[in-house]
């Protein structure tokens, strides 16, 4: 196995650990062995044009493909879907320098991140109306704050248990809450 083969099944394994399971981020290989070739399905808010409109949009599909060069240069990542961000053009620019020791979950991370407005960089543009926009509507920013690495549990992950027993604490009078135990499914 070469260095470049080493590498990919490092990523592939890397990514397999941080994203089995995730409601916000799906992760295929669909092509080679390590793969070569990635489609991703990010399930979070960003922006797309439709009709004329700004609207929300809730799923992304980007394809990340690793050159013959990975990991000395950065992999190809282009969007599928439709969005209105100052990054996103005919390629998603993941940044203007890239470091062999980034993994391929840092890129997916980036591109999450990108989609929820939490990372735009308005002044090296793929899209100059978008890179405009967002300036004039910083305030709307993030759209969302999801970290796809460590999601937050939502109201539906957490259950609240009352304890039919008394606290043995020592707990003053009036202290509701020491009969209750949140756990997170």
């Amino acid at each position: 196995m070469t260095p470049r083969q080493r590498r990919m099944m490092a990523d592939y394994n890397k990514i397999k650990e941080n994203f089995t399971g995730s409601k916000y981020v799906k992760v295929e290989p669909i092509y080679g062995n390590p793969p070569e070739k990635y489609r991703v399905t990010f399930n979070l808010k960003g922006l797309c044009i439709e009709n004329g409109k700004i609207v929300e949009r809730h799923q992304h599909i980007a394809e990340i493909t690793l050159t013959n060069e990975y990991p000395r240069e950065k992999p190809k990542c282009n969007l599928l879907t439709p969005i209105w961000h100052p990054n996103f053009g005919s390629y998603i620019c993941i940044g203007d320098h890239w470091a062999a020791g980034e993994s391929l979950s840092d890129v997916i991370v980036q591109i999450g991140d990108m989609i929820q407005y939490k990372e735009y960089n308005p002044k090296s543009p793929l899209n100059a109306q978008a890179a405009r926009w967002s300036v004039e509507n910083k305030n709307l920013f993030p759209l969302s704050n999801i970290d796809i690495m460590n999601p937050a549990p939502e109201e539906d992950d957490i259950e609240i248990v009352f304890n039919d027993t008394p606290s043995t604490n020592n707990a003053k009078p009036n202290d509701d809450f020491d009969d209750i135990d949140i756990k997170f499914n």
